[in-house]
């Protein structure tokens, strides 16, 4: 019974792919902006009737940087600071040129980066 869901599933996407649609990557360094950005615009494009698949969370990006505290003299002595980037994907299915103006005239909180892309 599972071998003929998954072969379902695997038509389903299949036909899934062909169809055009919108991705979205979201960045940002605050995770609770970029859940809150990923939920504004959920609503929006739920409104409009097109289908929404995500937020999917990506791999948060982390770089790290050492600073001597001194000028000169003291090696030994140093600061570690560490930068985030959070990122999410949405993927808009069935859009309508409702949804693509709902998209341009949103307001996203600020520190919120917004990639569009039509696949």
């Amino acid at each position: 019974m599972t071998s003929t869901a998954t072969v379902h599933s695997k038509k389903q996407d299949e036909k899934e792919a062909d169809k055009p649609r919108i991705r979205i990557k979201l960045r940002a360094y605050d995770h609770t902006i970029i859940d809150a950005a990923a939920k504004s615009i959920i609503d929006a494009v739920l409104r409009s009737g097109a289908t929404v698949k995500g937020p999917i969370p990506l791999p948060t990006e982390t770089s790290k940087v050492t600073v001597l505290k001194s000028t000169f003299v003291h090696k030994d002595a140093r600061d570690q600071f560490e930068m985030r980037v959070h990122k999410r994907l949405i993927d808009i299915v069935d859009f309508t040129s409702k949804t693509t103006e709902l998209l341009t005239n949103l307001t996203l909180p600020a520190g919120v980066g917004l990639e569009i892309k039509t696949l």
